[in-house]
């Protein structure tokens, strides 16, 4: 027999792609998504291209993945896409630290993120 189809987790028009382990801080992630959210993909992905921060290659990556996804699993119209929602969550956080003077012990985090992209297919209005 087999097991049941899982339900989407997206709606019918939508497509979805998360990175995890990103290594960077949530508040710096949510700059280059929030440059993201709501533009056409072609534009996003453009933005990104020429972007300076250093995390916008892997949130291109990422765009890219929901691209694909939208193409091959749902069959979806590329040139209608439109990034839905760009959202940023916390991960892990490493903890190391620095000596300091008179025996002290600086405490150093470095916080990891996720990022999850939803892109919509929206017919253009005539």
């Amino acid at each position: 027999m087999g097991k049941a189809k899982n339900p989407r987790r997206v709606a019918e028009n939508e497509a979805m792609a998360k990175t995890r382990m990103l290594r960077t801080s949530p508040q710096k992630l949510n700059l280059v998504a929030a440059m993201i959210r709501g533009k056409k993909v072609e534009k996003a992905l453009s933005d990104l291209t020429f972007s300076k921060r250093r995390i916008s290659d892997d949130v291109k990556k990422c765009l890219q993945s929901a691209i694909a996804n939208a193409e091959n699993n749902h069959n979806l119209d590329v040139d209608e896409l439109v990034v839905a929602e760009a959202y940023v969550g916390k991960n892990l956080v490493m903890k190391r630290g620095k000596p300091r003077a008179r025996g002290r012990f600086g405490r150093i985090v470095k916080p990891f993120s996720e990022l999850t992209i939803k892109v919509r297919q929206v017919e253009e209005q005539a």
